[in-house]
Formats: structure tokens, sequence, C-alpha cells
């Protein structure tokens, strides 16, 4: 995947070789490493994935109107889930990955896929992203600048639960 930032270890840094590819249809064949959605990953899935026996050579991408409650019984298996954004504008994502990180303890790697540009970043970080496929017609360079956004934030985030009036 192109123009990828991660954060590792609470930096930030630009990923040159990532071995996952998106495939949002019905593409094959479908290698590992390959992210797909909610319903194609499920067909592919031997039973024992399924069961949660083993572990997963694909990631799950999760759509707007999909909701992160249907993964919970496969999370363990999960070696990555990204969260679409099909537009700037659709700010489903930031509440699907809240959800993932606080309410079903989502500890793997979540990733924005899609319509990702710079001023989005530190929001999506509090949201609890730790990586980012910026758009690739824009810069990875300048992306990253886009991380280093908000300084103090008044309310609560993953990154910090407390609200601004209970951290003094």
């Amino acid at each position: 995947m192109l123009n990828l930032i991660r954060l590792q270890e609470g930096t930030a840094q630009i990923v040159l070789d990532d071995p996952w590819d998106l495939l949002r249809g019905d593409e094959k064949p479908v290698p590992e490493k390959t992210i797909l959605p909610v319903q194609r990953w499920q067909e592919l899935q031997s039973d024992k994935v399924l069961r949660g026996d083993e572990p997963s050579s694909q990631g799950l991408l999760l759509q707007p109107d999909d909701e992160p409650e249907i993964l919970q019984e496969w999370l363990p298996v999960l070696p990555l889930i990204a969260i679409d954004f099909p537009s700037f504008r659709d700010g489903r994502g930031y509440s699907q990955a809240y959800l993932l990180r606080t309410r079903l303890g989502w500890q793997g790697e979540l990733r924005a896929v899609g319509d990702v540009l710079r001023d989005q970043l530190a929001h999506m970080r509090q949201c609890g992203f730790d990586s980012f496929a910026v758009r690739e017609d824009k810069s990875v360079e300048d992306a990253l600048k886009g991380l280093q956004g908000l300084s103090v934030l008044y309310g609560r985030s993953v990154i910090e639960p407390r609200p601004l009036f209970r951290r003094r």
C-alpha cells in the first residue's frame, strides 16, 4: 500500500515496504496479506479461523455501514483491521475506531484507508488509528505534519480517556 504512515512506539514513520493489498471487490486470486471486506473475508476463511482456532492471513475492511460489534468473535484471529473513509466528509469511521479500541478492546493494527487527508490524521490518532493510508495523490511527507496537530485536547480520546478538567 502506497503513502502509508504507521505509528511505532508513538513515533510516526513512513512505511516503504507494506505487504498488505486492499481488495474491495471479488478479484481473484486472493493472496495472503490482503485486506478484504467483511463478507468476502468471511467467505474465504477456513472453519478453524472462523472458530478462532487459527489466525487469519487476511486483514478485514470495515466499511461505513458495518457495525464493529460483528467482528467481536474474530478479533483474536485478525492481523489487521482497516476502516474505510469513502469521503473525507464521512465521519463514521472515527466512531468505528473508537468502539473497536474502547468497547471491544482491539489492540492490533487499525488502519485508515480511502479518502484520508493530512487534516484528519490527528483526530484519527485520538480515535485509535495507528496507521494511515494517505490518499495517493497527496504527499505522505506533508501528511506526517498532520500528526503533530493537536497539542491539548479538551475531551476524552482513546489516547487520553480523562477530560482536561480531570488532568489537573
